[in-house]
């Protein structure tokens, strides 16, 4: 079954624009039916106590350069290196308590509507 989707020029998922520290970064790299892959780069930025992230989908994230310590269902923390992933289920409440500067993820979000 051949693709509809047209060849990209190739990019760095590695590379990090200078200046971009104040603000954590989300790019889709790919939205397609009940996917969709992105990369986030962060610089310290973490999520709020009081605002978990809830998906009605499943997410795999990996960690390619840096570190982040995530806090799972509010009680199982997790700390990924580069090159560790971890799956978030859909419906776990999530949030990222730590990120070194720079760390850049890639997510994939499956059965995303």
């Amino acid at each position: 079954m051949a693709s509809n989707l047209a060849p990209d020029a190739p990019r760095n998922l590695l590379a990090v624009a200078p200046g971009d520290e104040a603000q954590e970064r989300f790019e889709d790299l790919l939205r397609a039916p009940g996917v969709r892959i992105e990369r986030i780069v962060s610089h310290g930025q973490t999520t709020p106590p009081d605002q978990p992230y809830v998906q009605d989908w499943d997410e795999w994230v990996l960690v390619l350069e840096g570190a982040a310590e995530l806090l799972l269902d509010g009680t199982d923390r997790r700390t990924l290196a580069a090159g560790e992933h971890l799956m978030i289920p859909a419906g776990m409440p999530h949030r990222v308590t730590q990120t070194a500067s720079p760390t850049i993820w890639l997510a994939v979000h499956i059965g995303e509507a």
